[in-house]
């Protein structure tokens, strides 16, 4: 029996990781999709927004909103890849051996992969108040502040990357010494 199946809380933690890693995914083909079509129906949108909006010279903003959507699809490709990598941790702390080399790369790509997240997230606030600003006759809003949780992770991550190296390269050493 692995520790997977015997411990409920792995096992609920995998599941987690496969939902939300299957929802990156399905966004990201989303985004995929929609990008182009909001490039081929600019004109479209345009012509059906003055309309609505009542402003003949309103000009419909389709390569903002293109340029969002390819930094959110960026950054959901990110999120996939460090849910693979979490979800391939979890498999081998369910086969018994967290502390195997390939464990430490795993963790210091995904701090890498959160850090370009984190990165992204910067122009991608950028843009969508510029795009607020221009529908003004809009109630969204947008969350434009420094996620402090997501530097701690990228840190955290980092220096759980190096705890994972050298409890490797430990038994290493004292599987060589037996």
């Amino acid at each position: 029996m692995t520790k997977l199946t015997s411990d409920p809380l792995l096992a609920l933690g995998k599941i987690v990781v496969i939902l939300a890693q299957a929802l990156m995914g399905l966004a990201a083909a989303a985004v995929a999709i929609g990008t182009p079509i909001v490039l081929l129906m600019k004109d479209k949108a345009q012509a059906d927004l003055r309309a609505e909006l009542g402003n003949p010279d309103f000009i419909f903003p389709a390569f903002s909103i293109a340029g969002l959507l390819i930094l959110a699809l960026a950054i959901l490709l990110m999120a996939f890849f460090f849910f693979d990598r979490l979800r391939r941790i979890i498999d081998s702390v369910g086969a018994g051996d967290p502390f195997e080399p390939a464990n430490a790369t795993r963790l210091t790509a995904m701090a890498w992969l959160m850090l370009g997240i984190q990165l992204l997230a910067i122009p991608a606030a950028g843009l969508g108040l510029y795009l607020v600003k221009i529908m003004e006759e809009t109630e969204a809003t947008v969350d434009a502040s420094l996620d402090l949780s997501g530097i701690v992770m990228v840190v955290t991550l980092f220096i759980l990357a190096r705890v994972f190296r050298h409890g490797s390269a430990m038994r290493a050493d004292l599987e060589g010494t037996v």
